[in-house]
């Protein structure tokens, strides 16, 4: 497969799964998942990250699959597993790194999508769910707090919308009773707190060279998914908000327009909660 159709297949699933969720005004994307979890290779335990995260989700939202375990076919034959005749493999990117000598004689990074192909536990027969100990609403919540305390963000509550101002480097929350429940909080936390993570004195986000007048909502589909990939690995839930309807057009029209801008995306909102991770205490 030429890397050009990786781009656009992986593109065209997550374009059709956010068409089919903004279907009557619903706003509903591929992340806005009840209980959502951080997809996990079955042979090899660890989590999908960025893009592939992405594409997971998306796919299992359109099947309705209740599992976030994935594996190629030959890993589930070596979990004595098998994949059911019919069922259609889902594609997943790896990174390729090459390098190559600049001018200067200096190497320089080049990074290539390389497709592969992996299918949900729920289309296999044989394979015997790992018994996964979760947390409780209690110990999610006293967990979220934890971990955004640790960061040191200037918080404000008693506005009448959740938002991030870079002016003054500061987000503002409604207060914490105007939520439904403690985990819609932080999950809208999350949200800003991405926004935050990109200031000038963190990570520099500036989108404003590549996509122009765009950039301001490509700044909040990153910070979509980071609150996504935060929840996920909090344990938290992330609720569509009618206040970002008027993004999906200009995001639609930005993924059909450059297939790699996903990509980007969810590659910022992955650095971002790489970053606030990295400063959290050592277990």
């Amino acid at each position: 497969m030429q890397k050009a159709s990786v781009y656009d297949a992986i593109t065209a699933t997550i374009v059709a799964s956010i068409e089919s969720g903004n279907a009557a005004g619903a706003w509903k994307m591929p992340w806005h998942t009840s209980g959502i979890t951080c997809p996990i290779n079955a042979m090899s335990k660890k989590r999908y990250r960025g893009i592939n995260t992405l594409a997971l989700w998306a796919t299992a939202d359109r099947e309705g699959y209740g599992s976030g375990t994935w594996a190629t076919y030959r890993q589930w034959q070596d979990l004595d597993a098998q994949v059911r005749k019919g069922e259609k493999s889902t594609m997943v990117i790896f990174w390729k790194v090459t390098e190559k000598e600049t001018e200067d004689d200096e190497p320089e990074k080049h990074f290539l999508a390389r497709s592969y192909f992996v299918f949900n536990a729920d289309q296999v027969n044989g394979y015997i769910a790992p018994e996964v100990p979760t947390l409780d609403t209690s110990e999610r919540v006293a967990q979220a707090e934890q971990f955004f305390t640790t960061l040191g963000a200037t918080v404000k509550h008693g506005y009448g919308m959740a938002s991030y101002s870079p002016k003054y480097d500061e987000i503002r929350m409604p207060d914490f009773e105007r939520f439904k429940s403690p985990a819609y909080y932080y999950g809208t936390r999350a949200h800003e707190t991405t926004h935050w993570s990109g200031h000038d004195s963190r990570l520099h986000r500036d989108f404003s060279g590549r996509f122009g007048d765009a950039a301001y909502a490509f700044e909040e589909l990153v910070a979509e998914l980071g609150s996504a990939f935060l929840s996920a690995e909090l344990g938290l839930t992330v609720e569509p908000r009618e206040d970002h309807a008027v993004y999906i057009a200009g995001w639609l029209k930005c993924l059909k327009e450059d297939a790699r801008a996903i990509f980007t995306a969810s590659s910022k909102a992955q650095a971002a909660v790489d970053w606030l991770q990295e400063r959290q205490p050592a277990a």
